[in-house]
């Protein structure tokens, strides 16, 4: 039996699954808001939990936010900040009394969609995630990359390829830049081009909708925004040439980028034929916490 935790900056989702990736059990926790010693307790506890329900033990992946630093084995760059700076493997490992194995949230969504949701039986796969941020992971036979810096599928935080002139310098990055894929392709990325090009902003759900329906200041921002993904993803299709691009998070929704996107990234990848496929993850918001399981 595997364990997978995906600890999340409101919520702590686990689940055990089978051999066959069949759940077993599942249990949802608000996270703890206060120390660091109080998520250590929680992540125990669940454990625990599910393995008395299963009657097993079990192996433990755990999804977080942020990443692992290859230089001090220290947690960096979480938005639950209170992980940051700890070694969160190590003390889990100690408390649990066996290896735990840890990877970005991202890392976790790429791997179940490679394992056995859209990506299964793809050599190479990219999985994005286009929600708050952009974060992205690759996977090659159904093993990570994660590079000796950690940062292997970071694509947001690359500058936004092939610019036009209106979209130069960008709007400004957490990360400190300008032009950042993820301050055009987030979810607040959207809203703020909307609110630029007509004076008032709009929710990415309530954009999408009214663009289906045909409003033209929708319309305009939904064709906006997939020639800017179609871009961005022909600049990961030239570098890594992956079988499958899989979206997640909660933007991945939007059904017209699968059909739109393809089309416009045709111009901009260094080939005559692209037969890279975009898909909605098999496994929705489950993705993480899966496959931190097959982790």
């Amino acid at each position: 039996m595997r364990i997978g935790i995906d600890l999340g900056g409101t919520k702590i989702e686990a689940v055990a699954l089978d051999a066959d990736g069949v759940a077993l059990a599942r249990r949802r926790v608000v996270t703890p808001q206060g120390t660091y010693a109080e998520t250590l307790d929680q992540l125990v506890s669940l454990v625990a939990q599910l393995e008395q329900e299963c009657g097993v033990s079990a192996s433990v992946g755990v999804g977080t936010p942020g990443a692992i630093s290859p230089a001090t084995g220290l947690i960096k760059n979480a938005n639950s900040t209170n992980l940051i700076g700890h070694r969160l493997d190590a003390d889990l490992e100690r408390l649990l009394g066996r290896p735990v194995k840890i990877q970005n949230d991202a890392n976790c969504f790429v791997l179940s969609e490679a394992v056995d949701g859209a990506g299964a039986g793809a050599a190479v796969v990219f999985g994005v995630i286009i929600g708050t941020g952009t974060g992205g992971g690759v996977v090659v036979h159904q093993r990570l990359l994660t590079g000796p810096n950690a940062i292997a599928g970071e694509w947001g935080h690359n500058a936004l390829p092939w610019p036009n002139d209106d979209e130069r310098p960008g709007p400004s990055c957490y990360c400190g830049r300008q032009g950042c894929i993820e301050s055009f392709l987030s979810g607040p990325g959207l809203k703020r081009d909307h609110l630029l090009a007509e004076g008032y902003g709009r929710e990415p759900a309530r954009i999408a909708a009214l663009a289906i329906q045909g409003e033209p200041a929708a319309s305009a921002c939904m064709r906006r925004y997939e020639g800017r993904m179609a871009r961005a993803l022909a600049h990961v299709i030239n570098i890594l040439d992956p079988d499958v691009i899989v979206l997640g998070g909660g933007l991945s929704g939007i059904q017209s980028l699968y059909e739109n996107v393809p089309k416009l990234w045709q111009e901009h990848v260094f080939s005559d034929v692209v037969s890279t496929r975009l898909l909605p993850p098999a496994h929705g918001d489950a993705s993480g916490v899966r496959g931190a399981a097959w982790l």
